[in-house]
């Protein structure tokens, strides 16, 4: 299976994982709701029984009270079809619904006992045998909805297991995907970084320093322009060979790398030229970096003269500064700073004749 392929099957995956999260805290959601609406059911069929308790144990000693069976009635009715009196909610729950309707029509021959009490007294008729098989209704049915009620807990709990598992894949997904958006990212830059880069000497190439033209921002601030050009690398390469030439190179861009602070930009423009851009520039801050550039130079020559093929670092070097030249470009001081290095390069072969 192609990358491709394996991306395009994750991010389906992801996608129905969101959607069956959305389905579950939906379900829950409409589970909760089930539950409080049930815990209201439990209790208000509790007070039932105890209600119904006390309104036999008020005719028997002869204390009528029809506003007592109005109130039974009213909640009986809720608890089977909903009361938004007493904010009740109708289950649905096939047992519980069969004890309820048990329990109501039972109801009507306890509320005919208790008519028959109050006609002719409860030694004369069978209110506790019928009232004591009624408490024994109404605790079923409080059980069917104690039972309701615990089923649907059950279902709450299952929903969080695999709602906590749907996040849990969905985590894990996101992270993959996260870490797999910075190898790439690393390997882009990896791959930028060797696009810019000159592979002998380690420093930004070409391309990299032509970057520089197209930075309008950049002459803003003062900075100075610097090119470099070795003077014997033709003659390295002619004499003893090109592996002594791209080790003039090599050390050449050593030097220069190490000469240059390290907030300023240092890069190899061509074969023998070097490009350098020092920031917040001053005619003093340049000079003093070249100074350090040719002691450093002079040194290294000095200890390695005269070991085998060595050839000693020679360079030209020209500069401009943008505070000199107001309003150019960087192409512009560029070439000044290389119009710069080759009257210098003049000079020192006129030296040398």
């Amino acid at each position: 299976m192609t990358k491709k392929r394996i991306q395009t099957v994750v991010t389906v995956i992801q996608s129905t994982l969101i959607l069956v999260m959305v389905f579950l805290v939906g379900a829950m959601i409409f589970q909760i709701n089930c539950l409080q609406g049930t815990a209201r059911v439990i209790n208000y069929a509790g007070i039932v029984r105890g209600a119904t308790q006390r309104e036999v144990k008020l005719e028997i000693v002869g204390q009528k009270n029809d506003e007592l069976i109005a109130y039974l009635d009213d909640i009986l009715e809720g608890l089977k079809y909903e009361s938004r009196k007493y904010n009740l909610v109708s289950l649905q729950d096939e047992t519980y619904q069969s004890d309820l309707d048990a329990q109501m029509e039972y109801w009507k021959q306890l509320k005919a006992e208790i008519y028959c009490v109050r006609e002719s007294g409860y030694e004369a008729t069978n209110i506790v045998e019928v009232s004591e098989k009624y408490f024994q209704m109404a605790d079923e049915t409080v059980s069917a909805a104690e039972k309701y009620s615990e089923s649907i807990a059950t279902i709450i709990r299952y929903l969080e297991i695999v709602t906590a598992v749907d996040i849990t894949i969905l985590i894990l997904i996101m992270l993959a995907r996260s870490l797999d958006a910075v190898r790439i990212r690393h390997r882009n830059h990896q791959l930028e970084q060797k696009a810019f880069t000159d592979q002998h000497t380690g420093l930004p190439n070409k391309g990299r320093c032509e970057e520089f033209f197209n930075d309008s921002e950049l002459m803003q601030k003062p900075i100075a322009c610097v090119v470099f050009d070795l003077n014997n690398l033709k003659k390295a390469n002619d004499t003893l060979g090109h592996s002594v030439g791209d080790q003039l190179i090599a050390n050449f861009a050593r030097l220069l790398r190490n000469a240059i602070p390290a907030s300023n930009f240092v890069g190899r423009y061509g074969g023998d030229e070097f490009m350098v851009v020092i920031y917040d520039a001053s005619r003093q801050k340049v000079e003093a970096i070249l100074g350090q550039l040719q002691a450093d130079v002079q040194e290294f020559n000095k200890v390695h003269h005269g070991g085998g093929e060595f050839v000693e670092v020679s360079y030209a070097c020209g500069w401009a500064l943008s505070t000199e030249f107001p309003n150019c470009s960087f192409r512009v001081l560029f070439d000044k700073a290389d119009k710069s290095m080759y009257e210098n390069k003049m000079a020192k072969r006129e030296q040398r004749i």
